[in-house]
């Protein structure tokens, strides 16, 4: 697949994406939101007609309080005077208190006056509210004790009914209570309409409920419907009052939120179109153009061909750095073919001389060693112990001398065969060494072609610090910088790094000991930057040995020189190691402050990104 058809593939995913997204969030999070406020609205406008309705029993009750605190309802509590009732308890009187019933009883719960109207408040002889109070299990009865008021809602033969109690007072609000004033008006259809008015809603009058005081909501498509219980005096459930709410919220808002989505995926297709065309004419022709280009480079041998963008962008930028590339590949391959023919090979001889010098030295060292520990062991004095030890007449306190003689000396053999053990493997791998050196050189004979490995910097100083002789190892203090760790793994090509760090190591080593100083220090430093292209990495490698003068720096990397004697250095080792990294398309330079102020030898390899090693693997 191309890239015109992944990024046409990336842009549909992200128009399908946007539109799922946009549809989960209306659907799931924005239209559910109008829910909720709808019922939040719902649940507000029930308790706006439960105030509706405590303001009703509370205007009863202050009915109630008035007739209760009347000096004439306190006579006819004591007297009984039925004038009071013939002309108080009337249907006039009835209609002005907006009630339905009214009974006087008195301390000892007999109803001693009581008057009622039906439904359409013509007078009757209903007088629920009356025998409602007689009964033996009303609850409000203890309040004829207290003289306390009371109001609340009471089942009746004909409906629920609005009731309130207050205690017969001698007007001006003293007792003691001489009974109760009773009055109740029923839920009617025009009561609840009317406490629908006050509380500005939709309200409806159901049976009780089987649950006291259980609420609940119920959606339809168009309404929004809040059910409440109510519990009359007794706490049985006595009516359910129930409020429609329109589902006004949820209609507007699922129109906005179509319209806007809708509106939001035209502009992104319209977006998406314009893009595709912008992209295809800006950046994936031009692209393709180039792409063509440099198939056709890359399958011919024709590098005269030229791009000529006329443009100012990236593009036109790549196309010009392309045909300039192309041009020094075209340069560069005359050179080559010129040069192939100058090729020698004493060069690649004497590098691998001094390389196998270098690593032969501290096996010849570990050699010598080893065969001074081994000669140091007599096997003739351990036979002479062993025959007088074994000896039927020897001495006791002789015998002891001698097994303490054996001890020693087993103690000493045992100390020397550790280090001879130590020393053979060493050995080994300072051999081990020298055989990577012989097969690199061996490879560098065929085609120069250099393996490419995996390593940290760390390990890699570790692994030259190998092959350094003891006595340069012994003269120098390696310091190794926190951001060799901090480079992580690399790509380089290993075996010819190490080498060109054992050579930077001993000569930092002889430039030291050029001071009289008994030992100086190697401060190894790394650093991966960004070129033109690709990464490359930097060493730095400081020491604080004699330094080199300004009018040798550029001269210590030519053949055959060198600041030291002519009997023990043939000035191949920096030569050499300026050719292998220029070889693998980096670079070595010297910098230093003087004689006297040590040196620095610095080495720039490029790196090989993973997607290079890929391809080359594949």
């Amino acid at each position: 697949m191309n890239i015109r058809w992944k990024v046409g593939a990336l842009i549909a995913t992200l128009l399908g994406v946007l539109g799922v997204s946009e549809w989960f969030v209306a659907s799931r999070v924005l239209i559910p939101s109008f829910a909720d406020l709808e019922r939040s609205e719902a649940a507000v406008a029930m308790r706006r007609v439960r105030y509706a309705t405590d303001r009703a029993l509370e205007q009863l009750g202050l009915s109630a309080t008035g007739w209760g605190n009347w000096a004439d309802t306190w006579r006819f509590a004591r007297d009984h005077d039925r004038a009071f009732v013939n002309e108080n308890l009337t249907v006039i009187g009835l209609q002005q208190l907006d009630i339905n019933s009214v009974v006087v009883m008195d301390l000892n719960g007999h109803i001693i006056a009581s008057a009622a109207l039906d439904l359409v408040d013509q007078s009757a002889d209903l007088n629920v509210l009356g025998r409602v109070v007689a009964r033996e299990d009303f609850p409000w009865r203890i309040h004829l004790i207290d003289g306390r008021a009371a109001r609340g809602l009471l089942q009746t033969a004909h409906g629920p009914m609005l009731v309130a109690a207050a205690p017969i007072l001698d007007g001006f609000g003293r007792g003691p209570s001489r009974g109760l004033v009773i009055m109740g008006r029923y839920l009617s259809a025009g009561e609840i309409t009317r406490l629908g008015s006050q509380a500005q809603v939709a309200l409806s009058l159901l049976p009780p409920s089987s649950v006291p005081g259980a609420s609940s909501i119920a959606e339809t498509e168009s309404n929004t419907a809040v059910f409440e219980s109510m519990s009359d005096i007794y706490g049985k459930p006595v009516l359910t009052l129930r409020v429609d709410v329109p589902r006004e919220f949820t209609r507007r808002g699922r129109s906005a939120v179509y319209y806007a989505t809708a509106v939001q995926m035209g502009m992104a297709v319209a977006v998406v179109i314009l893009l595709i065309l912008t992209l295809n004419k800006v950046v994936l022709s031009p692209l393709a153009r180039v792409i063509r280009h440099a198939k056709q480079v890359g399958a011919g041998s024709d590098l005269t061909t030229k791009l000529d963008f006329d443009r100012a962008d990236e593009i036109g930028i790549l196309a010009r750095e392309f045909d300039r590339m192309v041009g020094r590949i075209a340069e560069s391959r005359s050179q080559l073919v010129d040069q192939s023919f100058e090729a020698g090979f004493a060069e690649l001889a004497k590098g691998v001389l001094h390389n196998l010098g270098n690593a032969m030295t501290p096996i010849g060292v570990r050699l010598a060693l080893l065969q001074e520990r081994l000669q140091s062991i007599s096997d003739e004095d351990f036979q002479l112990v062993a025959h007088e030890i074994s000896g039927p007449e020897l001495d006791p306190e002789r015998r002891i001398a001698l097994a303490e003689l054996l001890s020693l000396a087993g103690s000493a053999l045992t100390t020397t065969m550790a280090e001879a053990r130590n020393d053979v493997e060493l050995i080994s791998r300072q051999s081990a060494v020298v055989q990577s050196a012989l097969a690199e050189q061996l490879r560098a004979t065929h085609g120069n072609e250099h393996v490419w490995e995996v390593v940290r910097l760390a390990d890699l100083l570790n692994q030259a610090l190998e092959v350094v002789p003891d006595e340069s190892l012994q003269r120098l203090r390696i310091e190794r910088d926190h951001s060799l760790e901090q480079a992580g793994p690399l790509s380089v090509p290993r075996t010819v790094l190490r080498l060109v760090l054992q050579n930077i190591i001993i000569n930092a080593a002889d430039s030291v000991g050029e001071t009289g100083r008994p030992q100086g220090s190697l401060k190894v430093t790394a650093q991966v930057s960004y070129a033109v292209g690709h990464e490359q990495l930097v060493l730095h490698c400081t020491d604080d040995g004699v330094g080199i003068a300004a009018d040798r720096l550029a001269r210590i990397f030519d053949k055959g020189f060198s600041t030291k004697s002519r009997q023990t250095n043939f000035g191949i080792g920096l030569h050499w190691c300026a050719n292998a990294v220029a070889a693998l398309g980096g670079s070595v330079w010297a910098t230093s402050d003087g004689p006297g102020r040590g040196a620095a030898i610095h080495v720039l390899v490029p790196l090989k990104t993973s997607s290079e090693r890929i391809t080359e693997a594949a």
